[in-house]
């Protein structure tokens, strides 16, 4: 690999390329969590070194549960990614945001039940991160301003739920999570955005609205079929407005989050064992 990798694209559903990337190459990693969702695709747009991944694999292969988040962000901060942007289908739970729209929310909450939610999950090693805005406001900008560019209609900002899929919501459930005011509802933004803030990413989305989910009771209720024809018609506009976030980060400072970790270590370093000092030096070591 001969590029100098900074900015990192997470395609997904109905995304699993990223037209505009000249040089490519496909790079498979290992990692100490397995192996990510598929090979990293890492080339050149404006003179940037760019690495994208399909989230569910080339030919989505993968449900959101089974997902390896640890090893799709880990083999990200092996590149050397700084800034990733995430690309996500999502439900709407507000009449104002229609199928076809794009949100950039600026939260997240977290439904999901059976999904590592830390690198950190041994003994000898404790991290309390702070995640109390786990969604980069400098990177959403850029992705705010790249998306209004290519003329679609773009939310600013909003609450994005997270389930745990791979189902699709009870109507009771979606009236629950539209009546405490979420914006969208979604299965894959969690663990990934806790994840990249412990590899001291910055980390944004880029959501594409596919449908209103189950409690419109004008609408069809939410299936396959209904996301995939939708889908068809965004994941377009998110690529377009992904090139344009990358061209607009050409002159981008270190992630504002390149830090981030540095509070967030509680255990006594000279109590850590030494095969976690290893495993973690990628994520730590400059801490340990």
């Amino acid at each position: 690999m001969t590029h100098s990798v900074r900015i990192g694209v997470i395609g997904g559903s109905g995304v699993y390329d990223l037209p505009g990337l000249s040089h490519a190459e496909e790079v498979s990693l290992d990692t100490p969590f397995g192996s990510p969702s598929d090979a990293y695709i890492v080339g050149e747009i404006d003179g940037q070194g760019v690495a994208f991944l399909a989230r569910h694999g080339r030919g989505h292969l993968i449900n959101p549960t089974s997902l390896n988040s640890r090893a799709n962000i880990w083999g990200f901060k092996r590149l050397g990614v700084e800034y990733l942007i995430s690309m996500n289908a999502c439900g709407s739970l507000q009449e104002s945001i229609e199928p076809g729209h794009i949100v950039i929310p600026d939260q997240l909450y977290d439904r999901t039940r059976l999904r590592p939610l830390t690198f950190f999950d041994e003994p000898g090693l404790v991290v309390h991160p702070s995640v109390a805005d786990p969604l980069c406001p400098y990177l959403s900008d850029i992705l705010y301003e790249a998306v209004q560019s290519t003329g679609k209609t773009v939310h600013k900002g909003g609450d994005f739920v997270i389930i745990e899929g791979p189902r699709f919501s009870t109507r009771v459930e979606s009236r629950v999570f539209r009546q405490a005011g979420f914006a969208i509802i979604g299965m894959t933004s969690i663990p990934e955005a806790f994840l990249a803030r412990e590899a001291e990413m910055s980390y944004a989305i880029i959501a594409h609205v596919t449908d209103y989910d189950v409690w419109h009771e004008e609408e069809e209720p939410v299936t396959v079929e209904m996301v995939i024809k939708t889908l068809l018609g965004n994941a377009a506009a998110a690529q377009q407005a992904t090139l344009a976030a990358i061209k607009a980060l050409k002159d981008a400072p270190p992630s504002p989050y390149a830090s981030a970790m540095k509070d967030a270590l509680i255990s006594n370093r000279s109590s850590i064992p030494a095969e976690l000092e290893a495993k973690y030096q990628l994520l730590l070591g400059k801490y340990l």
